[in-house]
């Protein structure tokens, strides 16, 4: 006891003392203190970064001010709008390899900040459609009869090229009408207001965003209906009951015809 009580007064126990006291409040201080924030980039900060990264990854083609490359066959991204770039990059048909073929949907290697801060550049050359709200394309909520109008739109405007339930079509000149049974209802709304490729423009004076909605609703209902015998490109029981006739028809001409040779020959 004696020997604790003099190592308590000595010099050297007051200084571990202190010590031993900042550490525990360090900790402590660190525990319970707030994460520092980090300040979100302004939107000019962001353009600045989207320019950047548009002249390194886009500009060969478009040119460094968007203005488009005849040589390249590159259009032109002014007045396209932040929806047209956003569509473009995040289902990986840009940049693509051969601008002369039509660009496949593929896995896309920019991140979600790149693509906004080069959407928000592009956006920034002229006036176009913005990147949509999810309240402009989500279809949870919707009524049956709301689902049975989007379903008579999409027949109406869309199943010329990519067929009844979206399984996609043939297009003149080589080109195809993508399948939908894979595609976000973001996408296909941003495609509905900045018609890639060869599908037209659907502005919302003509197809609003409620209607929009309704026929995403239709998609999702069909691909979630199982398929009750051949789909055939999900033509309906018309098709089916064609290639019943001819596969039938023709199997018992066949048969008939094996018959006479057969009999023919005795």
């Amino acid at each position: 006891m004696r020997s604790l009580t003099s190592r308590r007064h000595h010099k050297a126990a007051r200084l571990l003392l202190v010590a031993v006291a900042l550490l525990v409040t360090g900790g402590i201080y660190a525990v319970v203190s707030p994460a520092a924030s980090v300040a979100a980039p302004t939107p000019e900060e962001t353009i600045a970064r989207g320019k950047e990264l548009f002249a390194v990854s886009c500009a060969s083609c478009h040119g460094l001010n968007g203005e488009g490359l005849a040589s390249q066959g590159a259009p032109s991204l002014v007045g396209v709008g932040a929806a047209a770039v956003d569509f473009q990059m995040r289902t990986g048909r840009m940049p693509m390899a051969n601008p002369l073929v039509q660009a496949p949907g593929k896995t896309n290697p920019f991140t979600p900040e790149e693509i906004a801060a080069i959407s928000l550049y592009v956006a920034s050359l002229g006036d176009g459609p913005a990147i949509p709200d999810p309240d402009q394309y989500d279809p949870s909520g919707l009524s049956p009869e709301e689902v049975a109008v989007g379903g008579d739109l999409f027949r109406t405007n869309c199943s010329a090229c990519h067929n009844f339930q979206g399984s996609g079509g043939a297009l003149p000149n080589g080109k195809v009408a993508p399948p939908l049974l894979d595609a976000e209802p973001i996408d296909i709304h941003e495609a509905m207001r900045t018609g890639p490729g060869e599908m037209p423009v659907f502005a919302d004076q003509a197809i609003p965003d409620k209607d929009v909605k309704a026929m995403i609703a239709y998609l999702d209902q069909v691909h979630a209906e199982p398929s009750a015998g051949l789909s055939l490109g999900g033509l309906g029981p018309v098709s089916e009951g064609f290639w019943a006739w001819v596969v039938g028809i023709g199997g018992l001409v066949l048969f008939a015809m094996w018959i006479t040779k057969k009999a023919a020959r005795r």
